[in-house]
């Protein structure tokens, strides 16, 4: 008799969770800021900027710079952030070390998997495709794809929709506070990638923490068994 649930679907932030991506979001951070004429700033101070997509990012850049940067249009400057970020977001990134194992033992399991980030999806796309990731993806729900973003729920429940999914059958993995409250919200199990960029009580609401990447196939079958 065939089993008539939905497969199980594994969905995942992008910064912070799959790929390393501060080394260039700060890179592109310092020529926006140079552009300017403000100061540089160090990429650790970029690292708790991240999570809460593009214009929150160059918002904090500028809130950071101070004074000086009293008058600058925050539209404006996201809008060259972007622009230059896009052609340079695989410069220095990489996926983070175990991910293409990890991905490909949750596909050997029979996972579906999905990308919910709050990164514009064309972006999210290009890195994807040149990391040689999205082959394993069935869907990327985009910081633009919806109405919302995470933490809205309807972000993640969008992308579930997107990927054939259900809720019931989904877990969530980030490394934000932005992640678990989307999957508090849409009722999913939440696994809080520690490796990330996160501080630690970004963890508070998670089903579960991973230390490791490699750890997500045990969990996730844990949370919601075949």
């Amino acid at each position: 008799m065939m089993n008539s649930f939905p497969p199980r679907l594994a969905v995942f932030d992008m910064d912070g969770t799959l790929i390393d991506s501060l080394p260039d979001l700060a890179a592109c951070a310092n020529r926006l800021l140079a552009h300017y004429g403000l100061p540089p700033i160090a990429v650790e101070q970029v690292r708790p900027m991240i999570g809460d997509g593009v214009a929150a990012l160059v918002s904090r850049l500028l809130v950071h710079a101070g004074a000086a940067a009293t008058g600058i249009d925050v539209t404006d400057a996201t809008t060259r952030y972007m622009a230059d970020y896009t052609p340079h977001s695989t410069d220095l990134s990489r996926p983070f070390p175990g991910t293409a194992g990890m991905l490909e033992d949750m596909r050997a399991a029979g996972w579906h998997m999905a990308v919910c980030t709050n990164k514009p999806v064309a972006a999210a796309r290009h890195i994807l495709q040149v990391l040689d990731l999205e082959k394993w993806f069935v869907a990327v729900g985009g910081g633009d794809s919806f109405s919302v973003r995470k933490p809205d729920p309807r972000h993640l429940l969008g992308t579930i929709e997107m990927a054939h999914g259900s809720p019931t059958r989904t877990i969530m993995t980030g490394d934000h506070h932005n992640d678990m409250a989307t999957a508090i919200g849409a009722h999913v199990p939440a696994i809080f990638a520690r490796w990330g960029y996160g501080r630690p009580e970004m963890e508070a609401g998670a089903t579960v923490g991973a230390d490791s990447i490699s750890e997500i196939p045990h969990l996730a079958a844990e949370l919601v068994p075949a």
